[in-house]
């Protein structure tokens, strides 16, 4: 509730007018709409699929519809709270940083009129909110989100070697409850995410709009040397020595690799911290 001040900060009405899409950056929204707007003559380069019947038998030439741009914004908030997202080493733990970054984006998509729904993936039940506008719906999904990260703690508490969950299945909720054009916006650092998580999420991506935060702790991108323990799920301990590089693909790797399947992302650094945070939850809400 209380980053609703920085959710706020470069979305003033005037901005929005004239970019004709959320936030302050000018893009092309995607799909050519449901509103009918227009029907005139055809012209080169027009698409076959748009020409209207009526009007072209009517007259004996070739016309085209034209339509509005969907207005309509539905977004889901794909939260991870899996014990490996309990974790952190600078200011916050990775799974706070995921929270904050939702709630940003998620005030900006309900200031502008969109819907907003909620997805959270635990060591135990999921969260699962239905996407709704207004202050109300968001007052609901930043409950819902403080609520799920402390049963999330507490779980982990009770049992701190258990195993990890897949995320795929969080994901297949999340799509359900999207409509056909929705969005969903996941944010996680994807540790062991199932092995089916990727193919699902390539094959989502065919169907709806995904956009990826990937979380990342300053551990993660510079280990201090030295020995560190460890303890398994199966409750085997011991202590090892890193090895640069074995953690596997940086930050910027994952994120190339999901955008050549045509999910954008951005890297977000806990240490940061939500002033940080908000430019870059502006730019993903600008290609929603």
């Amino acid at each position: 509730m209380g980053l609703r001040h920085l959710a706020r900060r470069g979305s003033a009405p005037a901005t929005r007018t004239l970019a004709g899409l959320p936030g302050g950056i000018v893009t092309r929204r995607r799909g050519r709409g449901s509103e009918p707007e227009d029907v005139r003559l055809w012209s080169e380069g027009d698409d076959r699929r748009f020409i209207d019947r009526n009007a072209t038998a009517r007259t004996g030439q070739l016309h085209v519809r034209t339509h509005h741009d969907e207005r309509d914004r539905a977004v889901v908030l794909l939260a991870d709270f899996r014990p490996s997202m309990l974790f952190g080493t600078r200011r916050a733990l990775r799974s706070v940083a995921a929270a904050e970054a939702l709630a940003l984006l998620g005030w900006r998509v309900a200031a502008d009129g969109g819907r907003v729904g909620l997805a959270v993936a635990s060591a135990g039940a999921p969260t699962v909110l239905r996407p709704a506008g207004g202050e109300r719906a968001m007052i609901a999904v930043t409950g819902a989100l403080a609520q799920a990260h402390a049963d999330a703690l507490a779980a982990e508490s009770g049992s701190p070697t258990r195993a990890e969950p897949p995320l795929e299945a969080t994901l297949g909720l999340a799509r359900g409850l999207l409509p056909a054009g929705g969005h969903l916006v996941v944010a996680s650092a994807l540790d062991d995410p199932g092995p089916g998580f990727d193919e699902l999420l390539t094959l989502l991506a065919e169907r709806i709009a995904i956009r990826l935060i990937l979380v990342s702790d300053a551990f993660e991108r510079a280990r201090p040397p030295g020995y560190y323990p460890f303890a398994l799920a199966d409750g085997h301990r011991g202590t090892a020595l890193p090895i640069a590089g074995a953690s596997g693909e940086s930050a910027e790797a994952r994120l190339a690799d999901y955008a050549r399947r045509g999910i954008a992302g951005v890297r977000l650094d806990v240490e940061s911290g939500p002033e940080a945070y908000a430019p870059l939850m502006e730019r993903l809400d600008a290609v929603l």
